[in-house]
């Protein structure tokens, strides 16, 4: 981190001392429990900061990454280089009329909670996704039928240049499991989801219902990084991996789940090597055995070892 010594100085002229760390293990930040040491990590604590913290990045050019929770992600061994910046502190979600706002920073999953309690429906979908607010919005989050899409109305982000826009869905792309957003360099702060008053009890009913599904199916026993792999046009991706007979299949201490073929487990002190040499390994069969390509849903970024 030597080199960024002064980078890091001015880290603490924008933000406070403890928002900011050197060489922070970023397998404690990841859902896969995965990944290097970033040179620097730091947590703003307002859009002031952000932004200043971006052009900081852009003017001394320096290498910037954005880290939500780490849900549909693989860090590499080698870690990150640079600034890693994570929206951690940013986790309000309120009512405005018939929508919710809430800060990149939230879980989905909390935000799908306050529009219960609100009595709104249309994030029922995201009761079981474990992603950030600012992570669905990056990868068009869905489940079971529905998806960010359906219900975003508009995202205020952060530019490469470390200036604020406010971009309605549409500016977003928004499609199967993607968006403009990383194309664009946008650090997602805040998204706005239009939703409809509905009936306390079956809002709860339905994502009891998702909820059950989801624990029962998925290995939640142990960490990944969700789904791995897309759903390929005209097949279920877990399903050609079941049929491959990869279930139980492993490298190092990476496997394949055998409560849920799409899910690949961190089942014992798996290196992120191990887990990226499995989702490969899965890859090569069933273009081998059935002639699918698999594309990969998780993302995977920072440096070998």
């Amino acid at each position: 981190m030597s080199i960024y010594h002064h980078i890091y100085q001015e880290l603490l002229t924008i933000t406070t001392e403890e928002n900011v760390m050197v060489d922070e293990q970023l397998k404690n930040h990841t859902y896969t429990r995965l990944g290097g040491k970033a040179d620097l990590f730091v947590t703003p604590a307002s859009i002031d900061e952000v932004q200043k913290i971006v052009k900081l990045a852009k003017r001394e050019t320096v290498p910037f990454t954005l880290l939500g929770n780490g849900s549909n992600l693989i860090v590499r061994d080698g870690g990150i280089r640079g600034i890693v910046m994570s929206p951690k502190q940013f986790t309000t979600i309120k009512r405005h009329g018939n929508s919710i706002i809430a800060e990149s920073g939230a879980r989905i999953i909390d935000a799908s909670r306050a529009a219960l309690k609100e009595e709104l429906t249309g994030l029922e979908f995201a009761c079981g996704i474990p992603g950030t607010v600012g992570g669905a919005l990056f990868m068009n989050a869905g489940a079971y039928g529905g998806e960010v899409k359906d219900c975003l109305h508009h995202a205020v982000v952060v530019d490469p240049d470390g200036e604020l826009l406010t971009l309605s869905a549409a500016d977003l792309d928004l499609d199967y499991r993607t968006s403009n957003i990383p194309d664009k360099g946008y650090i997602v702060v805040e998204a706005r989801f239009d939703l409809e008053q509905g009936e306390y009890s079956k809002i709860k009913a339905t994502m009891d219902d998702l909820t059950y599904k989801r624990e029962s199916k998925q290995p939640l026993e142990y960490p990944s990084c969700g789904s791995v792999f897309k759903r390929p046009p005209g097949y279920f991706a877990g399903k050609l991996i079941q049929d491959s007979n990869l279930q139980g299949k492993g490298i190092g201490g990476a496997e394949v789940s055998t409560k849920h073929a799409g899910f690949i487990v961190n089942k014992k002190n798996a290196t992120a090597t191990d887990y990226i040499a499995v989702i490969e390994m899965v890859q090569a069969t069933v273009k081998d055995k059935f002639g699918v390509d698999l594309e990969r849903e998780v993302k995977i970024i920072g440096e070998n070892q």
